[in-house]
Protein backbone atom coordinates (compact mmCIF):
# COMPACT_ATOMS: atom_id res chain seq x y z
CA UNK A 1 0.00 0.00 0.00
CA UNK A 2 1.37 3.39 -0.94
CA UNK A 3 0.07 6.05 1.39
CA UNK A 4 0.82 9.09 -0.76
CA UNK A 5 0.04 7.51 -4.14
CA UNK A 6 -3.27 6.11 -2.92
CA UNK A 7 -4.09 9.43 -1.25
CA UNK A 8 -3.57 11.35 -4.49
CA UNK A 9 -5.67 8.81 -6.40
CA UNK A 10 -8.46 9.05 -3.82
CA UNK A 11 -8.47 12.85 -4.12
CA UNK A 12 -8.86 12.63 -7.90
CA UNK A 13 -11.55 9.94 -7.59
CA UNK A 14 -13.71 12.30 -5.51
CA UNK A 15 -14.23 14.35 -8.66
CA UNK A 16 -15.88 11.47 -10.56
CA UNK A 17 -19.28 12.39 -11.95
CA UNK A 18 -20.67 8.83 -12.01
CA UNK A 19 -19.99 5.90 -9.71
CA UNK A 20 -17.80 3.11 -11.04
CA UNK A 21 -19.47 -0.26 -11.79
CA UNK A 22 -20.06 -2.31 -8.64
CA UNK A 23 -21.01 -5.84 -9.75
CA UNK A 24 -18.37 -8.23 -11.03
CA UNK A 25 -20.18 -8.65 -14.36
CA UNK A 26 -20.42 -4.92 -14.97
CA UNK A 27 -16.79 -4.41 -13.99
CA UNK A 28 -15.69 -7.21 -16.31
CA UNK A 29 -17.77 -5.84 -19.21
CA UNK A 30 -16.22 -2.41 -18.66
CA UNK A 31 -12.69 -3.84 -18.75
CA UNK A 32 -13.44 -5.92 -21.86
CA UNK A 33 -14.69 -2.76 -23.58
CA UNK A 34 -11.65 -0.74 -22.46
CA UNK A 35 -9.05 -3.37 -23.40
CA UNK A 36 -10.94 -4.43 -26.54
CA UNK A 37 -11.15 -8.14 -25.82
CA UNK A 38 -11.44 -10.88 -23.27
CA UNK A 39 -7.90 -12.20 -23.81
CA UNK A 40 -6.26 -8.95 -22.65
CA UNK A 41 -8.50 -8.81 -19.57
CA UNK A 42 -7.73 -12.44 -18.74
CA UNK A 43 -3.98 -11.83 -18.95
CA UNK A 44 -4.20 -8.67 -16.88
CA UNK A 45 -6.28 -10.31 -14.11
CA UNK A 46 -4.33 -13.62 -14.33
CA UNK A 47 -7.42 -15.75 -14.98
CA UNK A 48 -8.57 -17.78 -17.98
CA UNK A 49 -10.27 -16.22 -20.97
CA UNK A 50 -13.26 -18.52 -20.45
CA UNK A 51 -13.68 -17.25 -16.88
CA UNK A 52 -13.79 -13.68 -18.19
CA UNK A 53 -16.47 -14.71 -20.70
CA UNK A 54 -18.52 -16.28 -17.89
CA UNK A 55 -18.38 -13.07 -15.86
CA UNK A 56 -19.40 -11.03 -18.92
CA UNK A 57 -22.47 -13.28 -19.42
CA UNK A 58 -23.27 -13.16 -15.67
CA UNK A 59 -22.83 -16.92 -15.36
CA UNK A 60 -20.44 -16.25 -12.46
CA UNK A 61 -21.53 -13.50 -10.12
CA UNK A 62 -19.26 -13.57 -7.05
CA UNK A 63 -15.46 -13.51 -7.57
CA UNK A 64 -12.86 -14.73 -5.09
CA UNK A 65 -11.70 -11.97 -2.71
CA UNK A 66 -8.28 -11.60 -4.36
CA UNK A 67 -9.83 -11.42 -7.84
CA UNK A 68 -12.49 -8.96 -6.61
CA UNK A 69 -9.75 -6.68 -5.28
CA UNK A 70 -7.75 -6.81 -8.54
CA UNK A 71 -10.92 -6.22 -10.56
CA UNK A 72 -11.92 -3.22 -8.43
CA UNK A 73 -8.41 -1.74 -8.63
CA UNK A 74 -8.19 -2.08 -12.43
CA UNK A 75 -11.64 -0.57 -12.99
CA UNK A 76 -10.91 2.39 -10.69
CA UNK A 77 -7.59 2.95 -12.45
CA UNK A 78 -9.34 3.32 -15.82
CA UNK A 79 -12.66 4.90 -14.78
CA UNK A 80 -13.49 8.33 -16.28
CA UNK A 81 -10.06 9.28 -17.65
CA UNK A 82 -11.20 12.69 -18.94
CA UNK A 83 -12.72 13.67 -15.59
CA UNK A 84 -9.53 12.52 -13.88
CA UNK A 85 -7.39 14.57 -16.29
CA UNK A 86 -9.57 17.67 -15.81
CA UNK A 87 -9.33 17.42 -12.02
CA UNK A 88 -5.54 17.10 -12.16
CA UNK A 89 -5.27 19.97 -14.64
CA UNK A 90 -7.37 22.22 -12.41
CA UNK A 91 -5.22 21.34 -9.40
CA UNK A 92 -1.93 22.08 -11.18
CA UNK A 93 -3.06 25.31 -12.85
CA UNK A 94 -5.48 27.15 -10.56
CA UNK A 95 -6.77 25.21 -7.57
CA UNK A 96 -3.79 23.63 -5.87
CA UNK A 97 -4.19 20.79 -3.42
CA UNK A 98 -5.04 20.63 0.28
CA UNK A 99 -3.09 18.24 2.48
CA UNK A 100 -4.60 17.17 5.78
CA UNK A 101 -2.17 15.20 7.91
CA UNK A 102 -1.41 14.16 11.44
CA UNK A 103 2.26 13.28 11.62
CA UNK A 104 5.53 13.96 13.39
CA UNK A 105 6.96 17.10 11.84
CA UNK A 106 10.26 18.74 12.68
CA UNK A 107 13.07 20.47 10.87
CA UNK A 108 16.80 21.03 10.86
CA UNK A 109 17.81 24.60 11.53
CA UNK A 110 20.73 26.53 13.07
CA UNK A 111 21.63 25.89 16.72
CA UNK A 112 19.42 27.74 19.19
CA UNK A 113 16.15 27.30 17.34
CA UNK A 114 13.21 25.13 18.38
CA UNK A 115 13.61 22.37 15.84
CA UNK A 116 12.23 19.59 18.04
CA UNK A 117 9.93 17.34 16.02
CA UNK A 118 6.47 16.74 17.44
CA UNK A 119 3.10 15.36 16.38
CA UNK A 120 1.17 18.07 14.54
CA UNK A 121 -2.19 18.07 12.85
CA UNK A 122 -1.98 20.29 9.77
CA UNK A 123 -4.46 21.21 7.09
CA UNK A 124 -2.51 23.25 4.55
CA UNK A 125 -3.52 24.48 1.10
CA UNK A 126 -0.57 23.91 -1.21
CA UNK A 127 -0.29 26.17 -4.28
CA UNK A 128 -0.60 24.73 -7.81
CA UNK A 129 3.15 24.35 -8.37
CA UNK A 130 3.37 21.89 -5.46
CA UNK A 131 0.34 19.97 -6.75
CA UNK A 132 2.06 19.81 -10.14
CA UNK A 133 5.24 18.41 -8.56
CA UNK A 134 3.25 15.75 -6.69
CA UNK A 135 1.19 14.67 -9.71
CA UNK A 136 4.17 14.74 -12.09
CA UNK A 137 6.21 12.58 -9.73
CA UNK A 138 3.30 10.17 -9.32
CA UNK A 139 2.89 9.89 -13.11
CA UNK A 140 6.64 9.27 -13.46
CA UNK A 141 6.36 6.34 -11.06
CA UNK A 142 7.91 7.89 -7.97
CA UNK A 143 8.09 5.81 -4.83
CA UNK A 144 6.09 6.67 -1.74
CA UNK A 145 9.29 7.91 -0.08
CA UNK A 146 9.90 10.35 -2.94
CA UNK A 147 6.31 11.62 -2.79
CA UNK A 148 6.70 12.03 0.97
CA UNK A 149 9.83 14.14 0.43
CA UNK A 150 8.04 16.33 -2.13
CA UNK A 151 5.19 16.87 0.35
CA UNK A 152 7.71 17.67 3.12
CA UNK A 153 9.41 20.26 0.89
CA UNK A 154 6.03 21.79 0.09
CA UNK A 155 5.12 21.97 3.79
CA UNK A 156 8.50 23.55 4.53
CA UNK A 157 7.92 26.28 1.98
CA UNK A 158 4.22 26.93 2.64
CA UNK A 159 3.75 26.21 6.36
CA UNK A 160 7.11 26.67 8.08
CA UNK A 161 8.59 29.41 5.88
CA UNK A 162 5.24 31.02 4.99
CA UNK A 163 6.27 31.65 1.39
CA UNK A 164 9.66 33.15 2.38
CA UNK A 165 8.39 35.54 5.08
CA UNK A 166 9.94 33.65 8.02
CA UNK A 167 12.40 30.87 8.92
CA UNK A 168 14.63 31.60 5.95
CA UNK A 169 17.48 29.45 7.28
CA UNK A 170 15.31 26.34 7.56
CA UNK A 171 17.10 23.47 5.87
CA UNK A 172 14.99 20.34 5.81
CA UNK A 173 11.63 19.25 7.19
CA UNK A 174 11.31 15.78 8.71
CA UNK A 175 7.89 14.29 7.93
CA UNK A 176 7.60 10.93 9.75
CA UNK A 177 5.25 8.76 11.84
CA UNK A 178 2.26 9.54 9.65
CA UNK A 179 -0.99 8.70 11.47
CA UNK A 180 -3.38 10.30 8.97
CA UNK A 181 -2.97 11.64 5.44
CA UNK A 182 -5.64 12.91 3.09
CA UNK A 183 -5.53 15.05 -0.03
CA UNK A 184 -8.36 17.24 -1.32
CA UNK A 185 -8.56 18.98 -4.70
Amino acid sequence: MTLFGDGLDAAVQKSFTRPAPKSAGAQMRYLVKQLKGTRAVAQMLRISQRTVERYVKDQIKKPRPDLAARLEREVRKRWQPQVRARARQKAVTTGGIVIDTRARLGYTAPIGSTDESRIRHLTVALPPQHAARLFDAQQAGATDQQLQQIAADALREVYFQDGGRRAGSLDEVRFTDIEHLEFEL
